[in-house]
């Protein structure tokens, strides 16, 4: 039988949200989370990096106290 869930555009997750379980077994279906927990683990050291790269930016282009709030050139 056939998922006749039709595909939704967009993100991996939305698509992988869409689809029917009802064809794996058990053994695929840990092998599954244990890849779709490894991707939660990549895609949240990501989002860090990239918050801890703007704070750093956030903090180098702060006007300094000292230079009555203009940039210094």
């Amino acid at each position: 039988m056939e998922d006749e869930t039709p595909i939704r555009r967009g993100d991996a997750a939305s698509l992988l949200s869409g689809e029917s379980l009802e064809r794996y077994s058990q053994e695929e279906l840990a092998l599954r989370i244990a890849q779709l927990e490894s991707e939660i683990v990549r895609v949240k050291a990501h989002r860090d990096k990239v918050a801890a790269h703007r704070q750093a930016a956030e903090a180098f282009f702060k006007p300094r106290p000292d230079s009555g709030g203009k940039p210094v050139s």
